[in-house]
C-alpha cells in the first residue's frame, strides 16, 4: 500500500490479501490483487489527485465480484431436463419444449 493510506484502505488491503489466500492464490500474488484492488478503491473515491479515468469509469471491484459469484445457471437446459426425462421414462419427450420436459419431470 502507499504511504499515507487511510486505515480503511490498510484494512481493505489485508481483508482482499487473506481471502485471496484462502483461495489457494501464492502470497505474492494475493498481495498484487490487494494492492490493485485497493488503489482502484481509492483512486475511485477521489482520494488521490490524479486518477485514471479507466479507474474511474470501470465497473467496481464489487459489482465484478457480483458478476463472476453465480452458482451455476439457475434453470437446467433443454438437454439436461431431457436426459432427466429419458432416465425417468417419459412419454413423447423427444418431441416436448423446454417448459413442457420440466413439468414432466416435476420442476
Amino acid at each position: 500500500m502507499p504511504r499515507g493510506s487511510s486505515p480503511r484502505r490498510e484494512r481493505q488491503y489485508e481483508h482482499i490479501k487473506e481471502s485471496a489466500q484462502e483461495l489457494g492464490v501464492s502470497e505474492e500474488r494475493a498481495e498484487e490483487i490487494a494492492a490493485r484492488t485497493a488503489n482502484k478503491e481509492r483512486a475511485r473515491s477521489g482520494e488521490p489527485t490524479t486518477a485514471s479515468r479507466t479507474l474511474v469509469h470501470d465497473l467496481s471491484s464489487l459489482r465484478r465480484a457480483e458478476l463472476r459469484s453465480h452458482d451455476g445457471a439457475e434453470d437446467p437446459t433443454r438437454d439436461e431436463l431431457y436426459e432427466e426425462a429419458r432416465r425417468k421414462n417419459v412419454k413423447g419427450r423427444s418431441s416436448m419444449t423446454k417448459a413442457q420436459l420440466a413439468r414432466a419431470v416435476g420442476r
